[in-house]
């Protein structure tokens, strides 16, 4: 073999093996990154489970008190 087509051979083996490392590499990336998503998106319907539950409690006593109210007006009139 010539330097020419024993060079030629060194870079394509070199760009090839980079190529193949450099997909490996952005797929482990890529379901890292899809893991963290799901992550997040768990997490953030806790924290939206926990406000509805608090709103829903201020809004039980609200309705509380104001049966409270209109039955003391009713017993007033």
């Amino acid at each position: 073999m010539s330097i020419a087509s024993k060079a030629t051979f060194g870079l394509c083996f070199v760009v090839s093996v980079g190529i193949i490392g450099y997909v490996h590499y952005k797929q482990a990336y890529d379901r890292k990154q899809l893991r963290l998503g799901i992550t997040r998106d768990i997490e953030r319907q806790e924290r939206r489970k926990a406000e509805n539950v608090y709103i829903l409690q201020q809004q039980i006593e609200l309705a509380k008190e104001l049966r409270k109210k209109q039955a003391i007006e009713g017993d007033n009139t």
